[in-house]
């Protein structure tokens, strides 16, 4: 399982740079809140402030990161007084929290910028109970949450901002609809829903830590769209929080909160964080069990009856999600996975005809970007398709179909990114032959799409252009391949899901 995180691609080093620049984020708003003397509990905080700010805020335009930025302290400072606010009056911040957690989930109806001030939003609110914050405590706290996201900004778009030269895709989200046929606001409804029993049996087994399952209710929805997928991720979350616990006990409690040690451990679950979100919630879930675990040792409340009451509040968490997305408006995985499925294949599509462009000459056209979208789009695909083929699922024919559409989207991905680095060749030239490849790559995808429209031909050879060339042939190479692949596609994706398959 470990082998997937450092196996699985990493187009223009993505997510190895947004790890190291996480760390050196991170570092700097921790170092800034201590240099400026503030207590342990505000420099977690700022640190936690410069984590989210790094990690939620997906923008594809660089101004729109900045601006969604910006705006993390106007959202969340107002909830952290909330907050601190209600400590001595439990009813009202039961009730506030389960409110500003189906607020932080319809928020993502917004897109990009609402999904990350709606998480801003929450771990702001749920930092308060980690830390037990009381309003005597809420100047240090605004201003540590105030330092964490100027040293995450100060990073980002100062020291180390590499989006000006890869331009990364925003987070792909489904079309929405109207009412509650739009899937946020069904979830915005399930997630009430489940934080309510979450907090109700959470504080059944602690007084003082019940507010972990209400968290861990609230993230299992966080990038989940269906039923499916959103009963898998509440499984690996259990799996990721069994694995962190475990290295807890090993790591963790031995260290025992000395500075040093736990410093250098802390920024390497940072690191980890990153590197393994894209592609494994279950590792993501293994480094913030030990974040946390070493969090717990630095505050001097690490023990191994704080880690088995963690993991207890993790699965009661885990189950009230469970129950709501069974039986409270159900959002069902085939309608979600379809669609993932043809967005993905749109895709292909476009890497194709920008590259098709590149190869013809023109230099503006750069395929880079939608493999990297590409990229997102499979993950997506594999997220929503998890159900099906889990090895506990019993649905044997659609188990063998979700495995043909992610080997064959597989397929897809490589080719395209073989064919954006040939397009990446200064010395690749479009010839006649790629011109037809590309016409039956896109006669592949109409098929799959009969009611696209008509589809557009292929870039066409500049004059002069050569009959031949180096590049033409692995750019021939990889559009044939594409070709196959997305025919392929055509019979688990045009024929009945529960029909066995003629061919796996």
């Amino acid at each position: 399982m470990l082998k997937r995180v450092f196996a699985a691609p990493d187009p223009g080093l993505l997510r190895l740079r947004s790890a190291t620049r996480a760390v050196l984020g991170v570092g700097v708003a921790v170092a800034g809140c201590a240099l400026t003397g503030h207590p342990l509990t505000s420099v977690m905080t700022g640190g936690l402030a410069a984590l989210l700010a790094l990690f939620t805020v997906t923008d594809p335009r660089i101004r729109d990161q900045a601006v969604t930025t910006a705006l993390l302290p106007v959202v969340g400072l107002p909830v952290l007084a909330l907050a601190t606010g209600l400590h001595t009056t439990p009813v009202a911040r039961d009730a506030a929290f389960v409110a500003v957690a189906g607020a932080a989930v319809y928020a993502r109806r917004w897109g990009p910028r609402g999904h990350a001030l709606g998480v801003f939003a929450f771990m702001t609110f749920f930092v308060t109970q980690f830390l037990s914050a009381v309003p005597a405590q809420l100047a240090e706290l605004c201003s540590s949450v105030v330092l964490g996201v100027l040293a995450a900004s100060a990073v980002r778009f100062g020291a180390w901002c590499f989006e000006r030269r890869l331009s990364p895709p925003a987070a792909p989200v489904l079309p929405g609809g109207t009412g509650l046929a739009r899937t946020t606001t069904r979830q915005a409804v399930q997630v009430t829903v489940a934080g309510t029993f979450a907090l109700a049996a959470g504080q059944l087994l602690s007084d003082e830590r019940w507010y972990w399952a209400v968290g861990a209710a609230w993230w299992i929805f966080v990038n989940t769209s269906a039923r499916g997928e959103t009963l898998v991720r509440g499984f690996r979350r259990v799996l990721g929080t069994v694995l962190g616990i475990t290295a807890g006990l090993v790591v963790a409690v031995p260290v025992q909160g000395a500075p040093l040690p736990t410093t250098v451990l802390a920024l390497a679950c940072v690191f980890g964080i990153f590197y393994s979100a894209p592609v494994s919630y279950s590792w993501m879930m293994f480094a913030v069990t030990l974040l946390v675990s070493l969090l717990y040792g630095l505050l001097g409340a690490l023990g191994p009856a704080l880690l088995a009451l963690r993991l207890a509040e993790t699965a009661v968490g885990a189950l009230g999600a469970a129950l709501a997305v069974a039986f409270v408006l159900p959002v069902t995985t085939h309608s979600v996975t379809d669609a993932w499925i043809r967005l993905a294949v749109r895709c292909v599509h476009e890497c194709t005809t920008v590259a098709m462009r590149r190869l013809a000459g023109d230099e503006t056209a750069d395929p880079a970007p939608r493999a990297a979208e590409l990229e997102q789009l499979l993950a997506r695909v594999r997220m929503s398709l998890a159900p099906l083929v889990h090895p506990l699922s019993p649905l044997r024919a659609r188990k063998a179909r979700a495995r043909q559409v992610i080997a064959l989207l597989d397929d897809c991905a490589r080719e395209v990114r073989g064919l954006a680095a040939v397009a990446a060749d200064p010395y690749a030239s479009h010839d006649a032959r790629l011109a037809a490849a590309c016409w039956r790559v896109e006669a592949a995808v109409h098929a799959l799409e009969p009611d696209s429209g008509p589809g557009r031909g292929p870039a066409p050879a500049g004059p002069g252009a050569p009959p031949e060339h180096p590049g033409a042939e692995a750019a021939l190479s990889h559009l044939d391949g594409l070709e196959r692949a997305l025919s392929g596609l055509a019979t688990p994706l045009r024929s009945s899901p529960r029909a066995p398959l003629t061919t796996v």
